[in-house]
Order: C-alpha cells, then structure tokens, then sequence
C-alpha cells in the first residue's frame, strides 16, 4: 500500500518535534563540555564545588553583570561580566513593546532555562514579577541571553552567556530552588543616588536600594517579598 504524502509529512514534523530538545540539550552540554575546564579552578579558588549556588547581579549604568557563588566561607564574588547590550533608557520596564531592559528583584527557576534560544542560550528573567503585575506593568520574554543584540533583554558575549548559563543550570541542577537576579540602573551607593534625585525614577531606585546596601553589607542575599506593590525585605 503507497503511504500519502500527508502522513510522510505528519512523520517528519514528529521526528522534529522530538529530535528538537534533544538538539537544545546538547548545545547546553556542549556549552558546559567548553567551559567547565575554565570554571573548575575559579570555583576551587572560592571553596566552591560543581553546582553550588549562585546569585546575580547587574548593573546597566556600569554595563557590568556580577555573578556570586556560595563556597564554604560563604558568598564569594566569582566574576564579572560585561553587559554586551542592553536597550532603552534607566528605570524600569513598563510596557510591552517599549524597548526598555527591565529593572527589580527578578527570579529564575529550571523552567526558565531555555538552551534552544535563537540568541545562543538564554534563561527568562521572570517578567513581569508580582511588584510589576500590581502596577499594571506588561511584557514578557525578558532574557539574559548571547548574542550581543537587545530588544529589551540583557545581552552578553557568547562566551559569558555560556559560563553563565552553565553554572546557573548547574546550581539549579544540584538542588538551588531559584536563582535571585537583581537589576539594578547603577551601583546604588548614598551619593550616587543622591545625585539622582530629581530624576524620574529616584522613588523606584530608593526603594531598591537598601537591597543593594543590604547584600554590599552582608554579602548574603536578603530575602526579598512583594508587599502591597513595595520591594521589602524580611531580613534587613
């Protein structure tokens, strides 16, 4: 019996709808097979092992991304990296279609992770986050990714997305519920914000500055919660 041209086709988008994760998979772990001979001795200088946690930071003035990680003595600054792109102005997301690279308490969880990305490899920011729902704020598909061209997204070098990407995944992997991501518009030392204080957006900074005070202080990222449309946090 002849097999219809319709049902060859129907089997062909089958195998690439299996065939597909299974290709994404693989340019996560060839990624990782790439830099994890790089990362291993960083990781043993902080006293830290393969999938420790880790926690981020960015900052859009300084065009500079922080990644910590957790060792023995505790939280340890791994590397900084260079923000490739990022687009619109200071202050926060407001609008879908606006362009503008979000800022705030932001939280990435394993099905954020996307290795399929078009932009190399990338993981979803979580926007909009509670505090941007209640003031009415839309959007979505916020990334830090590579491929050094944004649209409302972080974007790193490939070769940062890829450290990056892989010590997230790995955290995660090895049991970290939820990697904390805070955005921040520049470092938000006293004077510096002071400075700003006739800008639009000093009202949303100062409220997110005694994050930033707090983990300069402590170096141990605070607990934040969203409490009628505030950042607050239980362990200031």
């Amino acid at each position: 019996m002849a097999i219809g041209w319709p049902r060859i086709l129907g089997w062909l988008a089958l195998c690439l709808l299996m065939v597909g994760p299974a290709l994404a998979a693989d340019r996560a772990s060839r990624a990782a097979d790439r830099v994890r001979p790089l990362l291993l001795p960083l990781l043993a200088q902080a006293q830290a092992e393969w999938g420790a946690p880790v926690f981020i930071r960015a900052f859009k003035l300084e065009s500079e991304m922080e990644l910590w990680v957790q060792g023995q003595g505790g939280w340890m600054l791994f590397k900084r990296y260079p923000i490739c792109a990022w687009s619109g102005d200071l202050g926060p997301k407001l609008a879908q279609g606006d362009r503008q690279t979000p800022e705030g308490i932001y939280r990435v969880g394993a099905g954020q992770l996307n290795p399929a990305s078009s932009y190399h490899l990338s993981f979803n920011l979580g926007y909009p986050n509670a505090f941007d729902r209640f003031h009415g704020r839309t959007g979505d598909y916020l990334m830090v990714h590579g491929s050094c061209v944004s649209i409302g997204c972080y974007a790193m070098t490939h070769v940062g997305i890829e450290e990056i990407y892989t010590l997230v995944a790995a955290a995660l992997s090895a049991g970290q519920r939820r990697v904390d991501v805070h955005l921040f518009p520049f470092r938000l030392e006293a004077a510096q914000l002071a400075a700003q204080h006739d800008h639009r957006w000093f009202e949303f900074w100062n409220e997110l500055q005694p994050i930033y005070a707090a983990f300069e202080r402590d170096h141990q990222p605070p607990s934040v919660a969203i409490v009628d449309g505030h950042y607050r946090m239980s362990n200031p």
